[in-house]
């Protein structure tokens, strides 16, 4: 039995990022994926297979250092043949490209996809028809004896992640199959064990191998499948959260969500109401009653934080997979209750996350995030790190849109306000929804040169750009159809705006209340050519360190601002009036509002403040102490 949603996603495919910042993300990170060479990639599983092997100078001639074959040329880091993690990347490598082509229908995409999986299917024969992995069996096998491997699992779940999502979305019918034969395997080697020794077993990194059992019994409805998911059944975790016990404190973030989000899959393809009590205590263990750091994080270094004591963890900071793997739980919470606080939760760790741990010019990963006085972000190579969160990040960055626009009943939701278009059906009407966002009356996050930033400041018979930057996001969304169709249109009125809300159809003001989280509703016969203007004020306001009342984070609407300083400063003022502590800073350049750029006041010592995202290789801080003076 499934269990029905409030929100749906649309289908693949319906809906496309528009030209702009966002999609230059998108684009960069595509690059990337497409730069990673074939015989990389599937190195490790050909040498596992016995399909590839490497002598270097073992010929009586010297071996060349430069060849394409040659070791300087590999995968290294993570993917080393030495590492025992290897083989991970191909998982999120293969998630991405379907991504990538669903969005682009870049038939360049889909044939390297579909090469690497007919190749991995080659190395599966070669293994016996069942066993796929960059390593032996022997890894489980050493696991089931009580000896350590780094997560053998873990990299199983990414492989069956990737193949399921070429099967889902790149309609790869091969890749199915290849999943039912690693499931043969694990069906066989889990039942030699009882209960005891399956919890020993969960008790290592397992990542999401329960997702991917109930991922795959959602398409087959095999017995078998249904099996491995009570197998994979994490029990001791899942019934401590069910008692109401904290057993997330110091523990390791990276092996419970991917749990998480396999109790989310298991209760939609089972029904069974016990997982969905488990997501749900989960969360309210997690966020609602930890807290987090501005940026949304409850974690630093991969474990999570003590609930209400965060002062003291200020380390290395948050890491790329829990905020990406948090992501997708808010949206799988957003679908199952249509509470528009989860896609507050999820749009703040999109700027302050996806997009900060993204190099915004080469597109390479910072596997942590800094959050204490002087930080600084550490980038990964293309091809020398390969860390859990070079993985997500291509990811990440694959898969912006389907969190845009999201179904409900017969009408259409507006859940972030990322500039793109769906494209949809009711009845017999073709309708098209634009969401466009404007540079010039508003501003536009991570805006730089455009052609239309270009006619703004050399055409005079235009309206006239504001004098100075706009303290407001403003939107459009227009409505293309071939015939009238009535519908509901659902706006998220985001948790930051400040009181000025405006919406109007076809020119004319909607009466709200427009709270902060919540939806407003418009139901009306839509028509082609009608309009929809949004206007969204923002402002500059602070937000205090969990156990640090005086200790606080600038944040410009749902953006972290961070001052470009290498250790810990103290401001003077009143936190609770921050325009008298910062002023905008060289709010303008070219055609475009620089957004989130300040810099400080009144001070001893003179601070620039930029988004979190911003920042490339610069020392900066999060959290400052303010001196209290309440007659600022």
């Amino acid at each position: 039995m499934e269990m029905n949603s409030i929100l749906s996603s649309f289908s693949v495919g319906c809906i496309k990022l528009a030209p702009g910042p966002f999609n230059a993300r998108f684009e960069l990170n595509k690059q990337y994926v497409m730069s990673l060479t074939n015989a990389n990639l599937l190195r490790n599983f050909y040498l596992e297979a016995g399909l590839w092997s490497y002598s270097g100078n073992g010929g009586t001639t010297a071996a060349s250092t430069t060849s394409m074959d040659s070791p300087d040329q590999w995968h290294w880091g993570w993917e080393s043949p030495t590492c025992e993690l290897r083989g991970h990347i191909m998982g999120h490598w293969l998630s991405a490209a379907a991504r990538i082509y669903a969005q682009t229908g870049d038939m360049l995409v889909k044939a390297k996809a579909d090469h690497i999986v007919n190749e991995l299917a080659k190395c599966q024969e070669a293994n016996g028809g069942e066993w796929l992995a960059a390593f032996p069996e022997t890894y489980m096998h050493r696991i089931a004896s009580g000896k350590y491997v780094w997560a053998p699992h873990y990299t199983i779940h990414k492989l069956l992640m990737g193949l399921y999502e070429m099967y889902t979305i790149m309609g790869n019918e091969q890749a199915l199959e290849m999943m039912k034969g690693i499931a043969s395997w694990f069906y066989r080697w889990t039942g030699q064990f009882n209960l005891e020794k399956m919890d020993e077993l969960l008790d290592l990194e397992t990542g999401g191998m329960l997702e991917t059992w109930a991922d795959l019994y959602g398409i087959t409805k095999d017995e078998q499948h249904l099996e491995l998911i009570h197998r994979y059944d994490r029990r001791r975790f899942f019934d401590a959260l069910l008692a109401g016990q904290d057993v997330l404190t110091n523990k390791h973030a990276n092996t419970q969500i991917p749990e998480i989000l396999g109790a989310a899959k298991a209760w939609e393809v089972t029904g069974d109401t016990r997982y969905r009590k488990v997501v749900e205590a989960f969360w309210k263990c997690a966020v609602t009653d930890r807290g987090y750091v501005c940026t949304g994080a409850g974690d630093n270094a991969e474990l999570w934080m003590p609930a209400g004591e965060i002062s003291s963890r200020m380390g290395v900071g948050q890491e790329h997979c829990v905020n990406y793997n948090m992501m997708r739980l808010a949206h799988v919470l957003l679908t199952w209750t249509g509470d528009p606080a989860y896609a507050d939760y999820w749009e703040r760790r999109f700027y302050n996350g996806v997009l900060a741990h993204q190099h915004r010019e080469n597109g390479m990963i910072s596997y942590f995030l800094g959050m204490g006085a002087g930080s600084r972000k550490s980038w990964g190579s293309e091809t020398g790190h390969f860390w859990c969160c070079h993985g997500t990040l291509m990811q990440a960055n694959a898969s912006y849109e389907p969190m845009i626009f999201m179904e409900e009943g017969g009408g259409v939701s507006v859940c972030q306000w990322i500039p793109s278009t769906v494209k949809l059906t009711r009845d017999d009407a073709k309708i098209e929804i634009e969401l466009e966002q404007d540079g010039q009356q508003g501003i536009y996050p991570m805006s730089g040169w455009s052609v239309t930033g270009t006619i703004a400041i050399t055409k005079v018979d235009i309206p006239t750009i504001p004098v100075h930057r706009p303290d407001a996001f403003v939107y459009k969304l227009t409505i293309r159809s071939n015939k009238e169709a009535e519908f509901t249109l659902k706006l998220r009125i985001p948790w930051w705006v400040r009181e000025g809300v405006t919406v109007q159809v076809n020119g004319i003001s909607e009466s709200g209340p427009f709270t902060p989280t919540s939806f407003i509703e418009i139901s009306r016969v839509w028509r082609n050519g009608d309009t929809v203007n949004v206007e969204f004020p923002k402002g500059l306001v602070t937000e205090s360190l969990a156990g640090s009342p005086d200790v606080v984070a600038f944040m410009d609407g749902p953006i972290v601002l961070v001052g470009l300083t290498d250790g810990e400063r103290t401001l003077n003022g009143n936190s609770f009036e921050p325009g008298k502590i910062l002023t905008a800073d060289r709010e303008r350049n070219h055609g475009w509002w620089n957004h989130g750029y300040y810099r400080t006041i009144g001070q001893d010592r003179g601070i620039r403040f930029i988004p979190l995202y911003e920042v490339k290789d610069e020392v900066y801080s999060v959290y400052f102490p303010v001196r209290q003076d309440h007659h600022s």
